[in-house]
């Protein structure tokens, strides 16, 4: 246990390194707290910086998702810790120390997890997310479709219980990340997906 709670305790410190904010402001000597909707994501990097910023940011945030669960994996971590280190890592992004606890909605982090802790899942995630953002053009909605989508696909397709209920809190977590996204969805206010930043009045965005 001890040994997993030290796993756990590294994959939070992985998932904290901000990738965006520091591919934005290395490459374009951008601050993305202050332009485009303030969230340090791959969504605000393209609106700010642009696609190939975006792109490797999208990467770095899924890659290290992955990289935390295949490393618990390859050290015999069990079920549980394995479970544990998919949230650890999830909640390192979106609470991270290094940023006063204020980071991103955890969407490609926890697209990573999910790849590296059930494929065929993550696989079916990441179809639906890239689905709902070509057809929808809103980054936020088609995040909302697939990590609503994932306790269920967690369930019918690996039915372990400690990933499942893992999933199920990686999913109350990020909608809870999203609810200002939800309310300008709602009211049909919210960026679509290429628009440009502008200053930001305050995190919130995707």
């Amino acid at each position: 246990m001890v040994r997993e709670l030290a796993l756990a305790a590294a994959a939070y410190l992985l998932g904290a390194v901000p990738f965006g904010l520091l591919i934005a402001r290395l490459g374009a000597g951008v601050d993305l707290r202050r332009v485009g909707s303030g969230n340090i994501g791959a969504t605000n990097v393209l609106r700010a910086v642009g696609k190939g910023a975006a792109a490797l940011t999208l990467l770095l945030d899924l890659a290290k998702g992955a990289l935390a669960v295949l490393a618990a994996q390859a050290l015999g971590a069990s079920t549980g810790g394995v479970a544990l280190v998919m949230v650890a890592v999830v909640a390192g992004h979106v609470f991270p120390v290094f940023l006063g606890f204020r980071g991103g909605k955890g969407v490609a982090t926890t697209l990573g997890v999910v790849l590296a802790a059930m494929p065929a899942v993550g696989v079916l995630l990441l179809a639906i997310w890239l689905g709902v953002a070509a057809v929808g053009r809103y980054s936020s909605l088609a995040a909302l479709t697939a990590v609503v989508a994932m306790p269920g696909l967690c369930w019918l397709l690996d039915g372990r219980l400690p990933l499942v209920v893992a999933s199920g809190l990686l999913t109350v977590l990020v909608v809870a990340r999203h609810h200002e996204n939800i309310a300008r969805l709602w009211h049909g206010t919210e960026g679509k997906i290429g628009q440009r930043a502008k200053p930001a009045a305050g995190p919130g965005g995707e």
